[in-house]
């Protein structure tokens, strides 16, 4: 696609990014000179008439969407059978991008994306229009910490006509329960949504995760979240109660309205308490009974198109209590009362020879006296403790361990399990937090160094990127703690991307045409300003001059202002004719180009003659047309017409008067 150009506008720069339906690449708008981002449909969608009927309505609906929030569109078409969508270019990186780099984010940020994303859901909800596909990789976070959200590319209006099929189109992780199912959608559906995006970026974790796109499915169907707090205990009871309604299985139970649930959010912001009502019960997991096995899809974390699971496979059924259980309706056995009261029976069978077991194990059935409770003693104390008991020290390990280095943090047999006097009891003691050399990082590219710190044990974290002069843009041009440093295992180690040298070499673009010029400006970061005028050397549309010149430095966001040539500026002079009559005086044009000629041409009336003429040399009296080349000033013409005297004739000889003396 580089280098391509979409109905001779849209000019395709590099790939940018690759969905599960769409590629995402930067572009030059050549007829408004300004950076776009154009999505264009994966050629297997392309030659769906489904699909590209639904690209078609939904482009155009998705252009109506008017929020600071919502990536805008700007145009939407198809050149030579690839269908496109032109975007607003954002600055930035995706949610999904942020969370993978620093796991769980502050609480509070969280509460904030969610506010801004139920208001650009509002305004897409007030038209009718459902996102279908809300994930943390459709969040895109500006440099300015706002967002937008962005690919309405599968988004369907409810009042759209389009065939109903048994295909279920969604990213498995973020899909709700009535989407999985292949059932009809409301705004309902995204508001489950983005209470699993507000989940992993709490928690740094997914509520729901599996080999393949159906089993992670079947989880948003038949399971229940653990509570964010078990997983961050740092989270606020108020923003957990609001993200467990979000992703309440009935969607009855949810937030009715996407407005609502960015006033509980605000609410939490401001301090004030939270209502979320009657959110259904979130603690514990309904039975499902689970159907035949559904052929495994490759990916679970892409936009996709999946096999409903109401259609053959796991359906919801009502209990006579009305809680929602899942059966295979396929091939089920009708059981009988008699086959229901064995399988009771095993299991109850089970349960008490477990119990036996346990009690066994645990030592609840054995003689002696409790062993004492060494945990967090030294091991000098934990060796008198035992003595004091009649009980012996056994062997003593040593393990890496948040607790204080030295105290105990394990024993064998546990405290409490009753053993004979003189028992070896076995302690395993604290050797402190594990301390891990952090490693230099200087030169490696932001991959490999937080490869490198995973490996380590480390958390990597992304700085603020810094100028440097030693280290190649994009690099890793520093880090804290330095390397070297001793730090315990799971500490963040910041790195900072090196900006390359004070400041980007500013390209040079004189002589350019002033698209290009400007396209080029714009991705190397910097704004641009045009001036035009005119040049006798220049031709018109091409850069004459830039300031800062070439290869001057600037910081990204500054701003290049380039002067373009209009062309050879003409210089135009005036031809003035006077005459006092008796003849005309006419000039091929009254306005002449600096260096070109003009015509003149004078007639006498019948019975005159040119008598005199000033600015014109060698006129005749009879008058003609004469030519006045190369004009340098203006032309000033004046003529003087008289009448012409009779010439009178000899008279005949015989009508002489004699002459006498």
């Amino acid at each position: 696609m580089t280098g391509k150009v979409f109905n001779n506008r849209y000019q395709i720069t590099e790939r940018i990014g690759i969905g599960g339906m769409a590629e995402v690449y930067r572009a030059q708008d050549n007829v408004l000179g300004r950076l776009v981002a154009v999505k264009v449909m994966l050629p297997q969608y392309a030659a769906d008439p489904n699909f590209t009927k639904r690209f078609k309505q939904e482009a155009a609906a998705a252009a109506n969407l008017q929020s600071p929030y919502i990536v805008n569109v700007y145009d939407w078409g198809q050149d030579d059978g690839t269908y496109y969508i032109v975007m607003e270019f954002v600055r930035g990186s995706d949610l999904k991008t942020a969370i993978n780099e620093r796991g769980a984010i502050n609480q509070r940020k969280v509460a904030e994306i969610g506010s801004q994303v139920c208001q650009a859901l509002s305004v897409a909800h007030g038209l009718d229009i459902i996102h279908r596909d809300i994930k943390p990789q459709n969040i895109m976070v500006q440099p300015d910490g706002n967002v937008k959200v962005m690919d309405f590319g599968i988004a369907r209006a409810k009042n759209s006509v389009m065939t109903q099929t048994s295909s279920v189109l969604g990213t498995a992780h973020y899909i709700s329960p009535e989407q999985a199912q292949g059932k009809e959608l409301t705004a309902a559906s995204d508001m489950y949504s983005l209470g699993i995006v507000m989940y992993e970026a709490a928690t740094g974790r997914l509520p729901f995760d599996g080999p393949d796109a159906v089993s992670v499915a079947m989880k948003q169907v038949n399971e229940l979240p653990a509570p964010p707090r078990e997983i961050n205990p740092d989270i606020d009871p108020a923003l957990e109660a609001i993200i467990m309604r979000a992703m309440a299985k009935n969607p009855s139970e949810r937030f009715a309205t996407a407005q609502d649930m960015r006033y509980a959010l605000n609410d939490y912001l401001a301090g004030r308490p939270v209502n979320v009502g009657n959110a259904g019960n979130f603690t514990s997991a309904e039975t499902a009974v689970m159907g035949g096995v559904v052929p495994p899809m490759a990916v679970a974390d892409g936009t996709a198109v999946m096999p409903a699971m109401g259609k053959g496979g796991v359906k919801p059924a009502v209990s006579s209590s009305g809680s929602k259980n899942y059966r295979n309706d396929n091939n089920a056995p009708k059981g009988s009362k008699k086959t229901l009261f064995i399988v009771l029976g095993i299991l109850a069978a089970l349960i008490v020879v477990g119990g036996i077991a346990f009690a066994l194990m645990s030592g609840l059935g054995a003689s002696g006296d409790p062993v004492p409770d060494l945990k967090g003693m030294t091991q000098e104390q934990a060796e008198a403790k035992l003595k004091e008991q009649g009980f012996q020290l056994g062997s003593v390990d040593q393990k890496y361990d948040e607790a204080e280095a030295g105290k105990i943090i394990g024993q064998d047999p546990k405290a409490g399990d009753k053993r004979e006097k003189g028992t070896k009891v076995n302690i395993t003691v604290s050797q402190g937090a594990q301390q891990i050399a952090v490693p230099d990082l200087k030169n490696m590219t932001v991959d490999d160094a937080k490869k490198l710190l995973i490996e380590k044990g480390l958390v990597p974290s992304a700085g603020t990127p810094k100028s440097s002069d030693d280290v190649e843009k994009g690099k890793v041009m520093g880090q804290s703690p330095e390397a070297g440093s001793k730090v315990e295992k799971g500490a963040t180690v910041e790195y900072y991307q090196s900006l390359g040298p004070e400041g980007t070499d500013v390209p040079s673009v004189v002589g350019s045409m002033e698209g290009e010029a400007v396209a080029t400006l714009q991705n190397a970061g910097f704004k641009v300003t045009t001036d035009y005028t005119s040049s006798d050397s220049v031709e018109s549309g091409l850069v004459i001059s830039q300031s800062p010149n070439a290869k001057q430095k600037l910081k990204p966001g500054e701003t290049v202002n380039i002067v373009v040539s209009t062309g050879k500026q003409a210089t135009y002079y005036n031809v003035n004719l006077n005459a006092n009559g008796g003849g005309t005086v006419n000039a091929s044009s009254f306005s002449v180009e600096e260096g070109d000629s003009v015509r003149i041409t004078i007639m006498p009336d019948p019975g005159y003659i040119v008598a005199s003429v000033i600015g014109l040399d060698g006129v005749p009296q009879s008058g003609g047309t004469f030519t006045v080349p190369n004009v340098k000033n203006d032309v000033n013409i004046t003529v003087t017409f008289q009448q012409s005297t009779p010439t009178t004739p000899d008279p005949p000889d015989d009508e002489k008067t004699p002459t006498t003396n």
